[in-house]
């Protein structure tokens, strides 16, 4: 088809009508932010079309409400042609996949989420949904800006099942490594309780620091010096077995001494927040904001017109990212994962996450889920010289992407400001912590992210204290609405001439996009919480098993700890109930046949999960 004609549009989905069909599924979190892009709902396609007869066809009829049949999304109007999207909880329906609860338990989300417990458990947040409705749609913005670009349509398909697999892809990397984890895999961590019952969550990047907060609060020196590890490794491991004295000694101060320690020795400490005071707080900002830069002064194009393929939609766009550790790197390998030419910008020597354990071939497996196919330039911005360079870099490229902390790109004159006078059509990206949108919050960092908006509490059932997750929940659901933010703005640089975008998304925006549903909850006056035993499996004699949510009620009432998995979950069918095993360690992921060939190795020997889209 020809490219579809540029307009003025403000929204990249401005002018297309949006079609639902089949069982809801995973597609609520997709639908959402399809309205919030400027895709038009069934109910108002169907207004428009009565006052503009003849205007085109009006969205389908719903489908059947077959839970383990895939539902459709599809996308039309605009000079586009028809772009759809099958979303699924499993490829195979023999999986035993077929919600929430047995995607995270097939996925060995339950496995990494329950590190710090000693055991699986689910999440009672819906992750893998949430998920996989961003990808969703990153497939249909990947589809529609490859048509923009010259292609054709392609029809997109996604399922739970390769977003559990993504979200988990750094844990399996480290679980096939060569060398074993560089801290213990162990049950513990945060949060930390004070004297008067507040529970709150610690963080700093410096080791100084962590040792100063707990010697002013008289911790042992031998409990501070061993608690450091497995606090520095929290991120990669899911637990922090700290020793215990840490957790007695700060349940001998108050919440204010604790404050002013950490104040005073360069820590950081907040109090975990309730979906409660989320709820009240909410400003109802959309998980990412696209500012364009105006429409007088579009860039010439950088890229073979042609060259986007079906399977490779972004082909012959080029993404410079500038990210540290996990948000904007994840964010940056989707783009590449679409056919975009990603060129990682690392310090002088190399990003040093390289090197962290464990390693395949000498290179860190964790480093590798997030970057192996990425082109490295090595720029040393505290250089005038090179922050030139970088600029002239940025002047050729299609999105610059980055993660730095608040004002360092301004300061280094890195700046959306900046670089889009040297390329006017620039996508410009900032993968943050807060969006600005938090007044005195604390580092924006997933646990801390996950502290103060409630996630401790949403992703716990009623029975369970709060506690945020060790599982970079946040971390790799902000890449994912990262990269669906850039593909956004690509396309509304496309629809718009040629003019370049801003776009911000933040970890603030993924927690509240993960606790939607927690948050109405508590708005409407309900408890936000899910019931007691929430998502917990059920222990069998050689593993465990995960019922639907809708069958775990019936489930429990089975004592199934003397029977192997493969009896119990025969059992369980037999009285017309759904379940699947649970995986307990990511490793298993290899062989298991609920994932037939799904998980490769990469040129380095580190295990690698799926493309979460298919093209056709």
């Amino acid at each position: 088809m020809a490219s579809p004609a540029v307009t003025r549009t403000v929204r990249p989905l401005e002018g297309l009508h949006l079609a639902t069909s089949g069982p809801p599924g995973p597609t609520g979190p997709a639908l959402e932010h399809l309205r919030l892009l400027g895709a038009v709902t069934r109910a108002e396609a169907e207004a428009e079309a009565e006052s503009e007869a003849g205007s085109g066809s009006g969205p389908e009829p719903d489908g059947p409400r077959d839970g383990r049949a895939p539902a459709r999304i599809t996308l039309s109007g605009a000079d586009f042609d028809r772009q759809e999207a099958a979303v699924r909880w499993s490829a195979h329906p023999a999986s035993g996949m077929t919600d929430e609860a047995t995607v995270q338990a097939a996925t060995g989300i339950m496995a990494v989420h329950g590190r710090r417990d000693g055991a699986p458990r689910g999440l009672a947040v819906d992750y893998a949904a949430t998920a996989t409705g961003v990808l969703a749609v990153q497939g249909m913005l990947a589809g529609l800006l490859a048509q923009a670009r010259g292609g054709r349509a392609v029809r997109v398909t996604t399922g739970a099942d390769r977003a559990g697999l993504l979200a988990v892809s750094q844990y399996l990397a480290a679980a096939g490594a060569d060398e074993g984890e560089a801290a213990e895999l162990a049950p513990g961590g945060p949060p930390f309780t004070s004297a008067d019952g507040v529970l709150f969550e610690l963080e700093t990047l410096e080791p100084a620091a962590w040792a100063a907060f707990w010697q002013a609060l008289e911790a042992p020196f031998g409990a501070v010096r061993a608690g450091w590890r497995p606090f520095q490794f929290r991120y990669a491991t899911a637990c922090a077995p700290f020793p215990a004295a840490l957790h007695t000694t700060a349940r001998t101060h108050t919440w204010r001494r604790i404050e002013a320690a950490a104040a005073a020795c360069g820590a950081e400490v907040c109090r975990l927040r309730t979906l409660a005071e989320r709820a009240a707080e909410h400003d109802g900002a959309a998980p990412w904001s696209l500012t364009p830069y105006g429409f007088g002064h579009p860039a010439a194009p950088h890229r073979d017109p042609g060259a986007p393929t079906p399977s490779r939609p972004l082909a012959g766009l080029t993404v410079l990212e500038a990210g540290r550790r996990i948000q904007a790197p994840l964010a940056a390998h989707l783009l590449g994962l679409l056919g975009a030419d990603v060129v990682r910008i690392e310090p002088p020597g190399g990003d040093p996450l390289r090197g962290m354990p464990p390693a395949c071939s000498g290179i860190s497996a964790r480093w590798l889920a997030l970057n192996r196919g990425k082109r490295a330039v090595e720029v040393d911005i505290k250089s005038v010289a090179d922050r030139r360079r970088l600029r002239q870099m940025a002047a050729g490229a299609d999105v610059f992407l980055h993660n730095w902390a608040p004002g360092k790109a301004a300061a280094l004159g890195l700046d959306s400001a900046h670089l889009s006078a040297v390329n006017p059509g620039l996508v410009y990206a900032y993968t943050g912590g807060w969006a600005g949108r938090i007044p005195g919050a604390p580092m924006g960092t997933d646990f801390m992210v996950q502290a103060r908006t409630g996630v401790g509490e949403a992703a716990r059932p009623q029975d369970e204290p709060p506690a945020p997750s060790l599982m970079t929940l946040l971390d790799v659901l902000g890449g994912l609405l990262g990269a669906e933010a850039v593909l956004a703005g690509l396309l509304l640089r496309e629809r718009s001439g040629g003019a370049g975008v801003r776009v911000d998304s933040s970890l603030l925006g993924a927690a509240d996009a993960l606790t939607a549903p927690a948050l109405r909850r508590a708005l409407r006056g309900q408890d936000p919480r899910r019931p007691a035993g929430f998502r917990r499996p059920l222990r069998t004699a050689d593993g465990w098993i995960a019922p639907t949510d809708t069958c775990a009620p019936a489930a429990a009432a089975y004592d199934l700890r003397e029977l192997p998995t493969a009896e119990a979950l025969a059992q369980l069918r037999g009285h017309g109930l759904s379940a699947t095993g649970v995986t307990a360690d990511p490793a298993d992921l290899h062989h298991d046949p609920r994932f037939p060939g799904s998980i490769s190795r990469d040129a380095h020997g580190a295990p690698a999960v799926p493309d979460p889209w298919s093209f056709l």
